[in-house]
C-alpha cells in the first residue's frame, strides 16, 4: 500500500511541477472557418500570418496542432482564451503527447 501512495504522490507531484511543460491543443471542428481560426492564432498568439495558416493546415489535416508551450497555468488560459473565440482547445502534459 506505501508502494501505491508513494507512485501517486510522485504521479500528483510530476503534474504540477513547473519542469514539465504543457501544451495547449487546437481541435478540428465543422464550425469554424479556416481564415477564422489563422486570424484567432494571429490575434491571440502573435503569430505572423505564414505561422498562423501552418497551424491551421495542421489543425485542418491533422485533426489538431499544438499552438502554444509553457506552464500548466499559462496553458489554462491559452485553452480559456481559445475556448471564447468558439475554438476547440484542450491542454495536456508535454511528455503525453
Amino acid at each position: 500500500m506505501a508502494k501505491l501512495a508513494d507512485a501517486l504522490e510522485e504521479q500528483i507531484q510530476a503534474i504540477f511541477s513547473s519542469d514539465t511543460p504543457w501544451v495547449t491543443i487546437v481541435w478540428d471542428d465543422p464550425v469554424n472557418l479556416q481564415s477564422y481560426v489563422t486570424y484567432v492564432f494571429m490575434e491571440l498568439f502573435g503569430y505572423s500570418k505564414a505561422k498562423a495558416t501552418e497551424l491551421m493546415l495542421q489543425v485542418h489535416n491533422d485533426g489538431k496542432a499544438i499552438v502554444s508551450t509553457g506552464s500548466r497555468e499559462e496553458m489554462e488560459h491559452d485553452v480559456a482564451r481559445l475556448h471564447e473565440y468558439g475554438l476547440w482547445a484542450t491542454l495536456q502534459r508535454g511528455d503525453q503527447i
